[in-house]
């Protein structure tokens, strides 16, 4: 989604959909105690947070919201919301999954791990050296070194003799060629998340509310044209609508020596413009047409969104009993345009395919994101125009071109059984017919304006860490000379 703002001095990048709120339309804390010695208070009881109020309320225990909520916390009190996994399928046809659960997609994807590239964090504005300073904070905790198994070595070799060079190694960096990437999963396989950076704050002041489904922000007027953030109203996600429970921001002190804190959203690139939606922000005719008072007119909300459209392909003849397999080699081609890698899906309880997958990075083709219901719950309807553009179905044949140097390579046709063929299979004109026919599927549900890195959850881990820090040192700077932030 193509939207820049900034609020209440927090510049945020809004392609992230991670969003402070705190508007100017003109242009103490309680939290319950831990229930052990490094995790934060967890509840799915709504009426235990109702009425309570905090420092910070962030929308989404994600991938970046939970390292936001453990960082605030290290001076504030934190009220971080949660619900459950859920399936949607856009407009285009394609189904995918929102990370609807406490650790976000962190918790259902991959788990490779690979930093964004230096152009991007130019390109966006970012201090490079808090950057670095964030991504080294998640790396020491959740982040591993990966031993590769059988197939990715297979894989590395394949994506090699496809021309995808240079070899690089393991690197955390998003460079051009065939490189080993890190990994969430640990020596023994198990996943580590985003939600395991909440035993990094103070759990003391963090309460996690699960299974709860905000409603809209909840703002109120302090004049006839100022407005600000006050609190959230959420309901059950599992309970009835009309039963809603509000919880809110701690009002400053009175000696004007303290400030205002910030409801953030960091519910993802789908979940964050349908709560702005819901809460009367957005372009003002399809708030009128979706009966929700307009609050703020901002036409960029639910514009210019986007996703990674990829090809997948099959490189065995039928689903056997191999163990799952996620990608820890990459191959990043065309100038960074295209990004590859191998793995071993799950079709059955006892039955896996090896595929061999790739993403166009860079997409042009864009759509939109509009309500469906003002039930928070349901899915709001999101069209990407997958291809729409012509340069994104020329990238599209490239990538199924060099797929097909990868697929039949013949490192991977001796692992598989298979006979190696050095000529494509496939026109050109062939190419293009499949991409826009059959061959197209999401290989990444993030909706960036570009992809950071090989895929974005590590620029998401670190963005929480980053911003959080931000906010710290501009509290830090207002407290210091007295002076009571704007709202």
């Amino acid at each position: 989604m193509e939207l820049s703002l900034t609020f209440h001095g927090h510049g945020l990048l809004a392609a992230f959909m991670f969003l402070l709120i705190n508007l100017s339309l003109a242009s103490s804390s309680s939290s319950s105690p831990p229930q052990g010695k490094s995790l934060p208070y967890m509840t799915s009881d709504a009426e235990e947070v109702a009425g309570k109020s905090f420092d910070y309320i962030v929308v989404g225990g994600g991938t970046a919201g939970c390292a936001l909520a453990a960082t605030l916390s290290e001076r504030f009190t934190v009220l971080l919301v949660e619900r459950v996994a859920q399936s949607f399928i856009s407009k285009d046809g394609v189904m995918n999954r929102r990370g609807r659960v406490l650790g976000g997609s962190s918790a259902i994807n991959f788990g490779f791990y690979s930093r964004a590239s230096e152009r991007f964090v130019k390109k966006v504005g970012l201090d490079k050296e808090l950057v670095t300073e964030a991504y080294k904070w998640v790396e020491s905790r959740i982040v591993f070194k990966p031993e590769l198994t059988l197939w990715q070595t297979v894989a590395e070799f394949g994506l090699l003799e496809a021309g995808i060079l240079p070899y690089n190694g393991f690197s955390f960096e998003h460079i051009e060629g065939t490189k080993v990437g890190a990994t969430v999963f640990d020596e023994c396989g198990i996943r580590h998340t985003s939600a395991d950076l909440l035993e990094a704050g103070n759990p003391e002041n963090i309460t996690v509310l699960l299974n709860a489904t905000v409603e809209n922000v909840i703002f109120y007027n302090e004049n006839r044209n100022k407005s600000r953030a006050r609190g959230i109203r959420f309901i059950k996600s599992n309970g009835s609508p009309d039963q809603t429970h509000e919880a809110y921001l701690n009002q400053p002190e009175s000696d004007g020596c303290s400030s205002w804190g910030d409801v953030i959203l960091s519910a993802g690139a789908l979940g964050s413009p349908q709560i702005l939606l819901l809460s009367g922000i957005g372009p003002q005719q399809h708030l009128r047409n979706s009966s929700i008072p307009v609050v703020l007119d901002m036409e960029g909300v639910g514009q210019g969104m986007k996703d990674n459209p990829g090809i997948a392909l099959l490189v065995d003849n039928k689903p056997q009993k191999r163990l799952p397999d996620t990608p820890q080699v990459v191959g990043i081609a065309d100038d960074f345009k295209i990004i590859v890698e191998a793995g071993i899906i799950p079709v059955s309880l006892n039955a896996t395919i090896m595929t061999v997958a790739a993403k166009v990075a860079f997409p042009e083709s864009e759509g939109k994101l509009e309500l469906n219901s003002r039930d928070p719950r349901e899915n709001p309807s999101v069209q990407f125009n997958y291809l729409a553009k012509e340069k994104d179905l020329e990238e599209c044949v490239k990538l199924s071109q060099l797929l097909e140097r990868v697929a039949r390579s013949q490192s991977i046709a001796m692992f598989v059984g298979t006979e190696h063929k050095n000529n494509l299979m496939s026109s050109e004109d062939e190419l293009r017919k499949s991409c826009k026919k059959n061959g197209l599927r999401v290989v990444d549900g993030s909706t960036f304006l570009e992809s950071p890195g090989t895929n974005p959850m590590a620029t998401l881990l670190m963005l929480g860490r980053y911003q959080g820090i931000k906010i710290l040192q501009e509290r830090e700077d207002a407290g210091a000379f007295g002076i009571q932030q704007n709202p």
